[in-house]
């Protein structure tokens, strides 16, 4: 009887629950980004009338509260994107892709933090802050932290992720080359254009469907390979 050397043997694959870890991203940052869009005005030097309105205050409060869940999904969207690539990993491209997501991760938590300041700090008092610097600076600060920066670092994990699947072929090459014009785009979109971030959850969710549809498509496959295999092996051990 062979064996296969462990260091030849493909990953064991994640648990459903984590490999569905990118669609609960996906879920959590859009509905995160729309409550926020919709509740503050895209203009990062709007005076903050908005925190004078409840409503806003609470949507704005609840895209906040998502944050850490998303941040803790993308983790683990990044595992199950490990645990496919395996042993063909390559280490230059494996730190552009830790490098990458983490720092977008960092950028977020970052941003979510300052907002969570401005919102806590003149909520509490109870006025507006039009003529506030400190409201002022904040407000850019998130504003560039999720509008620039953190979406320059998901157009670098995008091109990665899928320079990475062209050579290891984890996923179809049509798919790696719609990530490249998707990066190119949020690469060269000017930061005025605030929709922009939906291009990434939007990424992840097609490559999360595709992981999940293929690896229900191998289970059912080698499901139905055992099966066929079952009575002939009866009917061997009876003779």
């Amino acid at each position: 009887m062979s064996t296969i050397p462990a260091e030849n043997r493909p990953p064991p694959g994640p648990p459903r629950v984590v490999a569905i870890s990118g669609m609960i991203f996906a879920a959590l940052y859009i509905a995160g980004l729309v409550f926020a869009r919709l509740a503050v005005p895209a203009d990062p030097t709007e005076p903050g009338a908005w925190l004078g309105d409840p409503t806003l205050r609470s949507w704005v409060r609840f895209a906040l509260n998502v944050i850490p869940l998303t941040g803790i999904a993308f983790l683990w969207f990044m595992a199950v994107l490990r645990n496919r690539i395996g042993g063909l990993e390559d280490r230059f491209f494996a730190t552009v892709f830790l490098g990458s997501g983490l720092l977008f991760i960092a950028m977020l938590f970052v941003a979510a933090a300052v907002s969570q300041g401005l919102l806590a700090t003149f909520a509490a008092e109870g006025r507006l802050p039009a003529r506030s610097e400190t409201y002022a600076v904040g407000r850019a600060m998130g504003y560039a932290l999720v509008n620039t920066f953190a979406v320059k670092m998901e157009a670098v994990f995008i091109i990665v992720t899928s320079t990475i699947a062209l050579r290891t072929a984890i996923s179809p090459r049509w798919m790696a080359f719609v990530g490249y014009a998707l990066a190119l785009v949020m690469l060269l979109t000017i930061t005025d254009f605030a929709w922009i971030a939906l291009v990434f959850p939007s990424w992840v969710l097609l490559l999360s469907a595709y992981i999940l549809f293929i690896d229900f498509g191998r289970k059912h496959r080698a499901a139905r390979g055992a099966e066929g295999k079952a009575p002939h092996e009866g009917k061997a051990a009876g003779d």
